[in-house]
């Protein structure tokens, strides 16, 4: 997502000397300037957000510690204890409203148009759509108070990504397949070669401005919230989207028994009554107890669907990813196999289909690599190693 920068001439040095074109071209320029300028925005952020969060006594944090440091905003979006305490404190349930300084300080922090600052926001886009969502569509969303404050970071995220475009749509090119390929069927020498055209698909249609969150419009504004966190989801930590599988596992709604169907006919052992995952439990050993689901279930529009499941894919099959959140997305991707086949949506139930494919098949190759690995036996005892003779002269 494209960044623009925010530097201007008003930053330069006030010494009166006559001001040319190149002179303030190259402060503005200047590399150290501009990381000078970052780092003081970013610490000026943290700073203001200490003073909302109520101290916690059962936590060492301290967050002046990570505006001091060389980067303070990767530092705070690094750190398990400064999500814990956003996290517990956003999540009230008086949190929400237009009057939320936490909400203001999300839709503040993103506005400043910094990169890094910008992280910290997505990094709470699971948390915000989470709670925003199941309030919305809950029984008692009647009584519940204004959620205005998340609604303007959402629109924050949406309005920027509006620019971001310029009314263009997102589009996917797809080789023509009607054309012969030139490895496999070579053409005759007195044939002129065809160009092949591209088949292109819309991914995203053009987005329109919105200045209120209505209810027509909250899947494509949630759907873009989301798809900005998928596009820097590598540099997410794994706490954020664990969070967001727990969400998507719970708005799929109740776990009924489908969501094992299609591994039992296929053969798949992982995901079967009494296995851990099937449960809702975290495979990793230590035997952590029951995967904690967050939300209710929720009307599940494709706008809101396709950027959820390819959040899922990646939290499946990246690399960089911990056993943690590949099972939260395990649980998760199968919940909503199980609510697209109620829902009879083909859409949701082959890309489910086939993330539970590339889930078994990963489980399968690592389960055979660790069987064929032969990592040496610390109980199998090792011979006696001679002693060495060593020849000194007399």
């Amino acid at each position: 997502m494209p960044y623009s920068p925010t530097s201007s001439s008003s930053s330069i040095s006030s010494t009166p000397r006559p001001a040319t074109t190149t002179s303030t071209t190259a402060a503005t320029a200047d590399p150290m300037h501009s990381w000078w300028e970052s780092i003081s925005r970013a610490r000026s952020r943290i700073l203001a957000l200490n003073s909302l969060l109520p101290p916690d006594p059962s936590s060492s944090l301290s967050l002046s510690s990570l505006a001091d440091s060389d980067q303070p905003a990767l530092s705070f979006l690094s750190s398990l204890d400064a999500y814990s305490l956003f996290s517990s404190a956003i999540s009230a349930p008086s949190s929400g409203s237009g009057s939320d300084p936490l909400c203001q300080w999300l839709y503040e922090t993103y506005l400043s148009a910094d990169p890094h600052l910008r992280l910290i926001v997505l990094s709470f886009v699971p948390l915000l759509t989470g709670i925003y969502l199941s309030r919305i569509h809950s029984l008692e969303s009647t009584y519940a108070p204004s959620l205005a404050g998340f609604e303007a970071v959402l629109l924050a995220i949406y309005s920027t990504e509006v620019k971001s475009r310029a009314g263009k749509p997102v589009l996917a090119q797809i080789p023509d397949l009607s054309q012969p390929s030139l490895y496999h069927s070579p053409r005759n020498k007195q044939q002129r070669p065809t160009k092949p055209r591209p088949l292109v698909g819309i991914l995203s249609a053009p987005l329109e401005p919105q200045l209120a969150v209505k209810s027509t419009k909250r899947p494509i504004i949630v759907g873009v919230a989301l798809d900005c966190y998928f596009r820097q989801i590598s540099q997410m930590p794994s706490w954020s989207k664990v969070e967001l599988c727990k969400y998507a596992a719970a708005w799929a709604g109740q776990d009924c028994v489908c969501k094992n169907k299609f591994d039992a006919e296929n053969g798949a052992g992982y995901f079967l009554e009494g296995s851990n995952l099937s449960n809702g439990f975290d495979q990793n050993g230590h035997g952590n107890g029951e995967l904690e689901l967050k939300g209710v279930r929720i009307p599940l529009a494709w706008e809101v669907l396709q950027p959820l499941l390819r959040i899922l894919g990646h939290c499946l099959l990246g690399p960089l990813c911990a056993q943690d959140v590949k099972d939260a997305a395990s649980v998760a991707v199968r919940r909503l196999y199980a609510r697209g086949s109620h829902d009879l949506l083909p859409q949701a139930i082959l890309a489910t289909q086939s993330l539970i494919r590339l889930d078994n098949r990963a489980r399968e190759t690592a389960q055979v690599a660790a069987a064929t690995s032969t990592p040496s036996n610390a109980t199998t005892p090792s011979k006696a190693k001679k002693p060495e003779v060593l020849l000194v002269s007399k």
